[in-house]
């Protein structure tokens, strides 16, 4: 069984998602984890940008978390509002194109912010630039999550993000040595970093007219609902009765408002334990290269059979509030060793929020989606928290018991998955639906739309 290329396509109507195998899925998996090293090269690139605004524009820890809040608070608005509503609307190719196509207009706004030096005009173009990357995190998250085997949902979500992580890594990398390097000053910094965002743009540009031309399947949430229905052997309950889904929501603001609030403090933390500017860049480099490396072994650790999900997603994150607290307790460059190590942690943790909170919702798969992208937006909230008690204390390590308190408030959902949930959860683990074609859903829609489920072992 093939796919055809469609460009847009009904979300009421059975395609052929319902029955992708692994081997069918590779390719479109393939192609849309090149969005997810883009977003995290301009992810990483903030958390540099931030530190050094606070110098060259002279403002506090408060003002510059507005760079943070400008690009998470469009995670607030377009998930649950014109993204989902496109998603839904029109499929996941026509989404991957409108935020591409949002985000290259964000890049070019760069452009003149640069030329005036505007902190007002940065963060303008940083919410726009976050407008299309929440908008293709809305689509590339789902269609990860669903498109293939629901067994390996969270090993396909948590590899995607591992390359995230990679453009995470050399982003801060790239403004140590060359954006910001010791041999070049404030302005040239600010230049060279236009350059950047205008080659991203032209970068983007080539993958709209690359994601029009593929051939890439759409999954339904009719097709959802029809893996379900063969999985748990029941139709799914309403939306508001899907408490596994808002718990997800709720542990997942927490945990990225912390994730991010670390990350953007991370150097001032730095600097305040006696290491110069352009080292404590190559120790955020250092940290998320061992983020996204970690991401690749929980990859791993989920293929065996002894790891599941939950357990790990539990154990990340309480170890996150450990090395947090005993981070935000100690002095010095052991500090730093052990806020490094919270890196190390996160890691796994917001794929497998996003996919444990997606299981058993069928016909709500979509709109379940949009919701958690759109708790990434605690990194519009939690930073500048942490930024007024650095502003009032002028203590940076006694601001990180903001994120550590909000990495506590997250444990909530893995509680609820291990305890609760957890027969659910491991049903989808151990099922071998679209594993390969001799266990694939063949769909056939009857003229009066009753659908009929045929299990084939036909060879692809």
């Amino acid at each position: 069984m093939g796919y055809k290329r469609k460009i847009v396509v009904d979300d009421k109507a059975i395609t052929e998602g319902a029955g992708l195998t692994l081997r069918q899925s590779l390719v479109p998996c393939g192609l849309v984890t090149i969005l997810f090293f883009l977003w995290g090269f301009a992810y990483g690139l903030l958390d540099v940008l931030n530190s050094h605004f606070m110098a060259i524009l002279s403002i506090d820890a408060t003002m510059a978390a507005g760079l943070s809040a400008a690009y998470f608070g469009a995670y607030f608005l377009c998930p649950l509002t014109i993204s989902g509503w496109i998603l839904r609307k029109f499929g996941f190719r026509v989404t991957f194109m409108t935020g591409l196509a949002v985000l290259a207009v964000g890049c070019l706004l760069f452009w003149p912010s640069g030329v005036k030096a505007s902190f007002g005009g940065f963060c303008g173009s940083m919410f726009v630039v976050g407008a299309g990357l929440s908008t293709l995190e809305t689509g590339a998250d789902n269609f990860l999550a669903i498109c293939g085997p629901p067994r390996y949902s969270e090993i396909r979500l948590n590899l995607a993000q591992g390359i995230q992580g990679v453009g995470s890594f050399v982003a801060p990398l790239l403004a140590a040595r060359i954006f910001f390097a010791k041999t070049v000053d404030n302005a040239q910094g600010l230049k060279n970093v236009q350059w950047v965002y205008l080659g991203v743009a032209c970068f983007v540009a080539l993958l709209i007219i690359l994601f029009y031309l593929a051939p890439m399947p759409e999954v339904t949430d009719a097709d959802m609902n029809l893996q379900e229905v063969d999985i748990g052997g029941e139709e799914v309950g309403p939306l508001r009765k899907q408490y596994s889904l808002f718990l997800g929501v709720w542990s997942q603001f927490c945990y990225v408002g912390a994730q991010v609030a670390v990350a953007n403090y991370f150097i001032r933390f730095c600097e305040e334990s006696g290491y110069d500017s352009a080292f404590s860049s190559n120790l955020l480099a250092v940290a998320q290269g061992l983020y996204a490396f970690n991401r690749f072994l929980a990859s791993y650790l989920m293929t065996l059979k002894a790891f599941k999900p939950r357990h790990i997603l539990g154990a990340y994150l309480g170890l996150c509030f450990v090395f947090g607290l005993a981070a935000t307790l100690t002095k010095g460059h052991t500090s730093v060793a052990l806020l490094i190590l919270v890196f190390c942690f996160e890691s796994a943790c917001f794929a497998t929020i996003f996919t444990l909170a997606l299981r058993g919702l069928g016909r709500h798969t979509k709109i379940g989606g949009s919701m958690l992208v759109a708790a990434i937006s605690g990194g519009a909230a939690i930073p500048p928290a942490t930024g007024a008690v650095a502003t009032h204390t002028g203590n940076f390590h006694t601001a990180m018991a903001i994120p550590t308190a909000f990495y506590v408030m997250a444990w909530v959902f893995p509680i609820y998955a291990n305890v609760w949930n957890a027969e659910v959860l491991d049903g989808h683990r151990a099922s071998d639906l679209n594993v390969d074609a001799a266990r694939t859903v063949h769909v056939e829609v009857g003229e009066k739309g009753v659908t009929e489920r045929v299990e084939t072992g036909e060879k692809i």
